[in-house]
């Protein structure tokens, strides 16, 4: 290997300790399992806060990966720290958490990069992004041997999110599973952040991602993954995968007591028939 991503946020997003993270990812999958059992699942949409705030809303989704077998992890997040024209996959060859070290799969990424530049590989975005590295110790508890490609969106313009949709068609396989990482609005009080959220979970839930991308484009709700989120649900429906599920929907004030300010997470599933 030449060059390991460090984890960046093990010790506050969640525990640097690796038997208190497996004990802590544990207890949020306990308390969230499944009432059915869903197959040919394609993708998942997760929240990335610390996860103390959104861990159970994550939870919801990862529980149905238990028993599941994939070859290739695809991880897009949104950039919070620095902006960059097109989407970034690592350039390097695996993501590190106190979990164990994740491989690259490095064939996969070949196959997605754009001649036009916008799907590149490089280090942009991956410096101190929490929003794919908080995924990692989840999938690695729910999931045995793979290899993560991990993809950062500094631009979520439709243009974009149509060419990731695209390329992610043309590779993605049945053992290929794809997760965006998204939160929703942020630091509005509890009423008007449902508000807002549930725009965002009736899009999801009725497969409407051209209306879901409108909405996001006119800030008629919010979502810092709004593009993965699109992107994702465009992949699915040019495979003809159009079954959705939203599982889970809350927001920090259900942690913390505080609705005068929230931010708000969303879990979903979307599945073949």
């Amino acid at each position: 290997m030449n060059y390991i991503r460090p984890a960046q946020v093990a010790g506050h997003f969640y525990p640097a300790n690796p038997d208190k993270l497996k004990k802590e990812i544990g207890l949020l999958l306990d308390v969230t399992k499944p009432k059915e059992k869903i197959e040919k699942i394609f993708g998942i949409v997760s929240p990335h806060a610390g996860y103390i705030y959104s861990g159970k809303t994550a939870a919801h989704a990862y529980n149905l990966l238990k028993g599941k077998t994939y070859k290739h992890v695809v991880v897009i997040s949104p950039s919070h720290s620095e902006y960059f024209h097109g989407v970034s996959i690592f350039e390097g060859d695996a993501y590190e958490t106190p979990l164990g070290f994740l491989n690259v799969d490095k064939e996969f990424r070949e196959r997605l990069l754009t001649n036009n530049g916008v799907i590149f590989k490089g280090f942009e975005g991956h410096g101190r992004e929490h929003a794919l590295e908080v995924q990692l110790p989840f999938l690695q508890s729910v999931l045995e041997e793979f290899n993560i490609v991990p993809i950062v969106m500094g631009d979520q313009s439709k243009r974009i999110v149509d060419i990731l949709a695209q390329k992610l068609s043309e590779i993605a396989d049945d053992q290929t599973l794809i997760v965006a990482s998204t939160d929703l609005s942020h630091f509005y009080n509890k009423s008007q952040a449902d508000r807002l959220d549930s725009i965002i979970e009736k899009r999801v839930r009725d497969f409407d991602f051209e209306t879901l991308q409108t909405d996001l484009e006119t800030h008629t709700c919010e979502a810092c993954g709004g593009g993965p989120i699109v992107a994702l649900m465009k992949a699915a429906n040019l495979k003809n995968i159009n079954h959705s599920m939203v599982l889970h929907r809350s927001d920090s004030g259900d942690v913390t007591g505080d609705n005068s300010e929230v931010v708000g997470y969303l879990s979903a599933v979307f599945y073949g028939g």
